[in-house]
């Protein structure tokens, strides 16, 4: 029995040992997390997603992103670097271009060029043929773009796009959704916003010190632009004419984690919230070293996203004008949304084998 009981501590003091010392990719940053709303209010749960209806997009996963071509078709990310095309409400997607990477944020410009945001490659323009060429994987002054995420082109043909974290690369930590969560865990503001002009061909930061930078939208008269700060559940909002100013924050301590956000054909803009937030991680906001201690956990163990499908449609002046939500989770890890022409709004999200799609 004693030998049992010596083993049994000397296993207890080696996993403590683990727990406390073994060394880890982040380096956690303490931070006040505002107190969750929850779904109330603005954000009381409906079931409207319910009524979505899907396009097979066969094996690929995780459509992250969509933009609705020049042609009126309906465009879109995937894990597997391919980007895929489909008819509004479409039955099946096919393969329009590969972009060798993983593409995450896609908007078309003016002439019909596809700009896609890369989280392994940069900055990525595809021609209406599906041929691919790098715009930017480093900016002017030689800092590599690690995590490239979401793009949206100005009027003036700017393109501005999000580099999510430059502390830990989507490719080199071997996914996007390990190296968003270790950005998020260590919460060390290092996300940015970078600018690429194309008659110039020059890449510069626009904005920096942000956590996790996601998605970006300019306003439609170019005057301004909506950056999504995943790690402070919040929408901010920079003045265009003066870059040098503080952002105004739009929208602030939403229940989930905000992901992209689009223009809507109305002026206003549609945000997806990906996953609820986590209470554990909210928590341990002010305890750097016991967010050390939960990644030093198995995976199983670990917090991990919920499913509980949610976009919000979202005034300029940030006022939540509607969500559209699937509280069951059948279509979950919503990122976005864009609408057609005709009124339909597609749904994007993180993981779904499916692209959704809800006519209004």
């Amino acid at each position: 029995m004693r030998v049992i009981l010596k083993v049994l501590a000397a296993v207890i003091v080696l996993l403590l040992a683990y727990l406390a010392f073994w060394p880890v990719a982040v380096k956690p940053v303490a931070w006040n997390a505002p107190e969750n709303p929850g779904y109330t209010g603005d954000y009381a749960p409906n079931d409207r997603l319910a009524a979505l209806q899907f396009t097979d997009i066969g094996d690929h996963i995780g459509p992250e992103d969509a933009d609705i071509g020049p042609d009126g078709m309906v465009y879109m990310a995937t894990h597997t670097g391919d980007i895929l095309r489909a008819g509004v409400g479409g039955a099946k997607a096919e393969v329009f271009a590969n972009t060798d990477g993983r593409p995450l944020g896609l908007e078309f410009g003016p002439d019909g060029t596809l700009y896609v945001a890369d989280a392994y490659r940069g900055l990525i323009a595809v021609a209406r043929d599906g041929t691919v060429r790098l715009l930017a994987d480093v900016t002017e002054g030689g800092s590599p773009i690690r995590y490239a995420d979401d793009v949206d082109v100005a009027p003036d043909g700017r393109i501005y796009f999000s580099d999510a974290s430059t502390r830990f690369g989507a490719r080199e930590v071997g996914s996007t959704l390990t190296a968003s969560v270790l950005d998020l865990v260590e919460h060390s503001a290092n996300g940015r916003v970078l600018v690429h002009d194309p008659e110039t061909g020059t890449t510069r930061v626009f904005a920096d010190g942000l956590t996790f930078a996601n998605g970006v939208a300019v306003s439609p008269d170019g005057t301004a632009l909506m950056v999504v700060e995943t790690g402070e559940y919040r929408v901010l909002r920079y003045d265009l004419g003066a870059p040098d100013s503080e952002p105004d924050v739009l929208l602030t301590n939403t229940p989930g984690f905000p992901d992209n956000i689009n223009n809507a054909p109305d002026g206003n803009y549609w945000v997806g919230l990906v996953s609820p937030r986590n209470p554990v991680m909210d928590k341990l906001a002010n305890k750097p070293q016991l967010r050390r201690v939960i990644m030093r956990l198995p995976d199983t163990m670990k917090p991990a996203p919920t499913r509980h499908g949610f976009v919000l449609r979202m005034a300029a002046d940030g006022t939540v004008l509607e969500t559209l939500q699937d509280p069951a989770g059948d279509y979950a890890l919503t990122t976005g949304a864009v609408t057609a022409p005709d009124g339909t709004v597609i749904v994007t999200s993180l993981s779904e084998p499916r692209l959704g799609y809800l006519r209004r």
